[in-house]
């Protein structure tokens, strides 16, 4: 009888795995796409925390790698661009402090070759002044409302409360900032 129960799981199983590796399928096809869809504002982020491009690039595909495991494992999908940014905030702050490690630890030796440099490179700096240059000038050119409502949000007050401090409706809020953001969108070319 023990035998029997054995057997049973062993086709089961056999049974099970063609439906495994079609949901493994099917998860790399939609990874693929939340890649190609989400990997450079992520690697704008990443950026943003002084990291070295390649470094930058190396975490993305980790959050992607994480992103497929995540999904495979049957955890919540609410919220993966929220879930995609904080896996590549944390991964981008343990490689630049292990990064500012190495460099002093390399200090301490003596050994003066191969610090690297957390910066941006020079032509990246310049696109980065020149991006947030353009930004500010849209964000400056906003009626005072919208700006008043963009600078309300970015301080973390929910619409309700955007709405008490301005006097305004909840309806013009998410207007003002709708329209605030899609400017912005429109200037950085996404």
């Amino acid at each position: 009888m023990l035998l029997d129960r054995t057997q049973d799981s062993r086709f089961a199983a056999a049974a099970l795995a063609p439906s495994a590796a079609g949901q493994a399928s099917a998860l790399e096809k939609e990874v693929a796409k939340l890649f190609d869809q989400w990997r450079a504002p992520l690697l704008g982020y990443l950026i943003t925390l002084r990291l070295p491009l390649q470094e930058g690039e190396e975490i993305v595909q980790e959050i992607f790698l994480s992103l497929f495991q995540h999904l495979l494992r049957g955890k919540s999908r609410e919220n993966l661009r929220g879930w995609m940014f904080r896996v590549g905030h944390n991964l981008a702050l343990k490689r630049r402090y292990s990064l500012e490690r190495e460099a002093v630890q390399q200090r301490e030796q003596g050994a003066w070759t191969e610090v690297p440099d957390l910066g941006p490179n020079p032509e990246n700096a310049l696109a980065m002044k020149q991006r947030l240059a353009r930004l500010l000038a849209v964000v400056a050119a906003l009626p005072e409302q919208d700006r008043c409502c963009l600078h309300l949000r970015a301080e973390g007050l929910r619409y309700r409360e955007i709405a008490a401090v301005l006097g305004i409706s909840l309806g013009s809020v998410a207007f003002a900032l709708g329209r605030s953001l899609e400017r912005l969108r429109r200037a950085d070319g996404s």
